[in-house]
């Protein structure tokens, strides 16, 4: 999602606490944090401003294919980009590591936008409230530069990432299918969640920033009560499942943490967001990367990398429900 849209004010520069946020990474994935440095070996595409490569196997999970071989694993048309393959994996896609069963616990996966959303511009642009303020129901999301939109992207993840949990036993959730004329509306997305009781929302996204912004973040709700809102009992348990999905999230794909937010730590904090201010149970969003980067649409776009993705905020899911 671009921060330019009706959920999404320009985030204002600030400085993190790097301490904890990245002592709570590097316990999660020691090795991966390393791979980082190799992203300085790919130029940027546009020109200007420093790049950074994937790193290589080295900082993948055992047993799952280098960021290297992504576009050889994916189909012609991943590769091309503008028509990737959305298929949801088989049943014989890996499992979520961790011990024991998540039968009990429910889920909720929040795949950003509707496919149908810009056929609805009138009905997403009405005002809903989101405690702090007022917003536009939704957004139709962003694109890569070859036509590959972020809600195609945010319901494939959400099918893989389905099939994981569900293996383990959860009580998986969609906020929406690709089943609706649009929305839900944002506040509509964080009742939801509400009404499930769910143990852990995640909502999906991929930004729209400018060409040579590149890597993952997860936004994490700041410390809002205001009017219908109030975020302060799932402050610290969302840190907690934000902090675990942005190491697996290393881990899994090779990605590194945004080099444009997020001070390297891969996790911001953000008030003006409806689905966050109006959720009663712990809930991040993820941004997956940059869709009008070249070198993040390329992972994007391509099917085995979204496995990688799906696995990885899965996995951090099982973690933060494991304890």
């Amino acid at each position: 999602m671009s921060y330019v849209g009706p959920d999404f004010d320009p985030p204002q520069p600030r400085r993190f606490r790097r301490g904890p946020l990245t002592v709570a990474l590097a316990a999660l994935v020691p090795g991966a944090l390393a791979g980082w440095l190799v992203y300085h070996a790919v130029g940027d595409d546009s020109g200007g401003g420093s790049d950074r490569a994937v790193p290589g196997s080295s900082s993948s999970a055992p047993g799952s294919a280098s960021p290297s071989a992504h576009a050889s694993a994916s189909t012609a048309d991943d590769a091309k980009g503008g028509t990737p393959s959305t298929s949801a994996p088989s049943s014989s896609a890996p499992a979520a590591s961790g011990s024991g069963s998540l039968k009990g616990k429910v889920i909720v996966i929040d795949p950003g936008h509707n496919p149908s959303n810009f056929q609805h511009t009138s009905e997403i642009n009405r005002k809903v409230n989101i405690g702090t303020n007022w917003k536009e129901c939704d957004t139709t999301g962003t694109s890569t530069n070859a036509g590959y939109t972020e809600a195609r992207f945010t319901l494939d993840v959400a099918h893989r990432m389905r099939a994981i949990l569900e293996k383990q036993g959860a009580t998986v959730k969609l906020t929406q299918d690709g089943d609706r004329a649009f929305g839900p509306c944002v506040d509509e997305r964080a009742r939801i969640g509400n009404t499930a009781h769910a143990d852990a929302v995640v909502s999906i996204h991929a930004d729209g920033s400018a060409a040579g912004n590149r890597g993952f973040h997860v936004i994490l709700p700041a410390s809002v009560h205001a009017h219908a809102a109030d975020t302060r009992p799932i402050v610290a348990p969302s840190r907690d499942l934000g902090e675990r999905i942005a190491g697996l999230f290393v881990r899994e794909t090779g990605s590194a943490p945004s080099n444009y937010v997020g001070d390297g730590t891969g996790l911001v904090v953000r008030k003006d967001l409806g689905g966050l201010n109006l959720s009663t149970v712990p809930k991040v969003f993820i941004e997956c990367g940059n869709m009008r980067d070249s070198k993040d649409a390329a992972l994007l776009t391509s099917s085995a990398w979204r496995e990688k993705a799906a696995r990885g905020i899965s996995e951090g899911i099982v973690g933060f429900l494991h304890g």
